[in-house]
């Protein structure tokens, strides 16, 4: 099954991790972070891996500066959020709501995982009792 349009792969991933904890990066600062002792193929891979991400919007290149420094435009939680719904799309005709009860019935929560899940749903459902 083909990938959708702006679907990223394992790489683009970790990619757009490094940059999610470090904020602005060149190319070889990347480079040698994923691939320690890596030669100029690494290089050439990660540069890749970056324009494909710029071309999908998820990076934003700054050529202000030499060398070019990247940063990632989509945040961690607008990615997760693609990709669950891509996913309830897939499996569950759009709906989130099997998707995330198999995954908290299948994972183990920690006290404190539980008590944030029943805040997010409070907070919920009063916003919805209040008219719009």
């Amino acid at each position: 099954m083909p990938r959708t349009p702006q679907d990223i792969t394992d790489a683009e991933l970790s990619v757009l991790q490094l940059l999610w904890e470090r904020g602005r990066e060149t190319i070889r600062r990347l480079t040698d972070t994923l691939y320690p002792n890596g030669t100029g193929v690494h290089y050439a891979t990660v540069q890749k891996l970056l324009e494909r991400l710029e071309l999908k919007t998820y990076v934003l290149r700054d050529r202000s500066v030499w060398p070019h420094v990247f940063e990632a435009l989509v945040g961690r939680d607008d990615l997760i959020t693609r990709r669950l719904q891509m996913t309830a799309d897939k499996l569950c005709e759009g709906s989130l709501a099997p998707l995330l009860t198999s995954l908290v019935r299948s994972t183990p929560l920690t006290a404190n995982e539980v008590q944030s899940l029943r805040e997010l749903l409070d907070s919920l459902d009063q916003g919805s009792s209040q008219p719009r």
